[in-house]
């Protein structure tokens, strides 16, 4: 709402997070910063006052309301209270919002760093109902409401297209499970590994013959343990191939051949290919078995990752909030629409004292390639290099990024990778370079929105993790609904690498 009434100056209502409440010629009270306040700080949490559907229908949008509610769950509506309602409009916004129907409560963060004396903004929508002041444009879209008496507050918009933005998971038990045929993205299945001959990976190594004395070799296996050749690089595979009277000893995938002891009376060992992982499938066990004995270590089928509410809202909001990040850097910056974004693992603990750090342990940004003029500031490795730079920094916290060192996920990589078992959101497909920054980082899954069929490293122009010879594979998942997180179009060449 635009107002044309100077208001008198007022107190200031200085809040703990230095924001404060002044007026301002043409838009009446507004939140303005009474110092620097920093990107990703959350300046306040409005609590709510709902109306049930009915009695906003029949009451509430009769009335002054209408200019200050949200839509919120199960059709009702939701007047903020505390600052959230003087926040005013930008098309620059540095402030956004998130609705918590848990705790019925709006969060407001700023977006990017706050000089003082800034006023803080948020962003109502495209279809206003009155001409904002940073639009060079005189037309006012709907109807100026007159003035209403609080000294022409702004109000959230709420038209029919803003459920799109709201979080569809929000309410309802956390720990109810969504149906696969109903989760909002598609899972990219790869094609079956190592299931003819020419696609058998494989490695060389040395081996050597032993004749069976009285029926058993347990001989050659004890010394094996001995000299320290019994290692995890060969646990995929037996170590002992019988051949009727006598059998193959695997000694080790090292460069040159171990030295055997004398005593064994073992010929020279010699070099031989050999599979380089276990079988998945029988007849990629058959088809191994043919080079050297291997293990059968099948995938279990028929059982996909659950998910349930709880995660979904989790996932729903980062990918809005890679989405938000995109369109911020193309408006303040004349960037390329793309935004990547890393949350905390879903589920994060609280620290000791109760409080949340899952904010302190994710990690966004948008692509700067233009701004920098280097052409490979991708949004994705630049959002990999925060996490990385906040991992060499002294911050306490960031021992929770670092698994357990027991852990199974630890074990199988041999070290502690950026992404170990963590998902990461970007609004468009990683393009190869970007696609293989994050297979060396061991991400768990990539979630993005729009497919990129010239460029794409996830399966537009290529699909890096079902290349053969890459040492992990990571989960792929395309999220189906554009529209359902902005109504504004970040799409982008299909030639760009994203």
């Amino acid at each position: 709402m635009i107002s044309e009434i100077e208001l008198s100056p007022g107190p200031e209502h200085l809040n703990n997070s230095g924001c404060v409440i002044k007026c301002s010629s043409g838009k009446g009270r507004g939140v303005y910063a009474s110092h620097s306040i920093p990107r990703n700080t959350l300046i306040e949490i409005s609590p709510v006052l709902l109306f049930s559907k009915n009695e906003y229908e029949e009451h509430g949008k009769h009335t002054v309301l209408d200019h200050y509610t949200f839509k919120w769950t199960e059709g009702r509506m939701a007047l903020a209270l505390g600052l959230g309602s003087l926040f005013n409009h930008s098309e620059s916004p540095n402030v956004s919002f998130s609705l918590d129907t848990k705790n019925d409560s709006i969060r407001y963060t700023t977006s990017r760093h706050i000089m003082p004396g800034e006023e803080l903004c948020i962003f109502y929508g495209f279809e206003l109902w009155f001409s904002p002041t940073d639009r060079n444009s005189s037309a006012v879209q709907g109807i100026i409401p007159a003035d209403d008496g609080w000294g022409g507050l702004t109000a959230v918009q709420h038209n029919d297209d803003r459920s799109k933005t709201i979080n569809s998971y929000d309410g309802g038990g956390l720990d109810e499970i969504i149906s696969e045929e109903n989760l909002p993205f598609t899972k990219f299945k790869p094609p079956p590994e190592e299931e003819d001959a020419e696609s058998i990976r494989t490695v060389n190594a040395w081996v050597a013959l032993y004749y069976i004395c009285n029926g058993t070799c347990n001989q050659p296996i004890k010394w094996l343990k001995t000299v320290g050749l019994e290692g995890p690089e060969l646990g995929h595979l037996k170590r002992i191939r019988k051949q009727e009277e006598k059998t193959s000893l695997l000694l080790s995938t090292a460069l040159g051949p171990p030295e055997l002891p004398h005593d064994l009376n073992l010929p020279a060992p010699y070099s031989v290919p050999v599979p380089a992982s276990s079988a998945l499938t029988l007849l990629s066990l058959s088809l191994k078995c043919a080079l050297w004995p291997t293990m059968y270590t099948p995938r279990r089928k028929d059982e996909p990752e659950v998910w349930t509410r709880g995660k979904l809202r989790w996932a729903w909001n980062a990918m809005k909030r890679a989405v938000d990040t995109a369109i911020m850097g193309q408006a303040e910056a004349e960037e390329l629409s793309i935004a990547a974004y890393i949350p905390a693992t879903y589920g994060t603990p609280d620290d000791e004292n109760g409080q949340s750090i899952a904010d302190s342990l994710s990690f966004t940004a948008c692509d700067s390639r233009n701004s920098t003029r280097h052409p490979l500031r991708h949004a994705a490795v630049n959002t990999i290099r925060k996490l990385a730079d906040y991992c060499a920094s002294d911050d306490p916290i960031k021992s929770s990024l670092i698994l357990d060192s027991s852990s199974d996920e630890v074990a199988r990589n041999g070290t502690h990778y950026l992404l170990t078992n963590r998902s990461f959101f970007i609004t468009h497909e990683p393009c190869i370079m970007c696609s293989m920054a994050l297979l060396h980082s061991r991400v768990k899954d990539i979630f993005f929105l729009y497919p990129m069929s010239q460029t794409g490293g996830c399966g537009g122009c290529a699909c890096l993790p079902a290349l053969k010879g890459v040492n992990h594979r990571f989960g792929i998942l395309q999220w189906k609904d554009f529209a359902q997180f902005s109504d504004k179009d970040i799409r982008i060449d299909a030639a760009v690498d994203a």
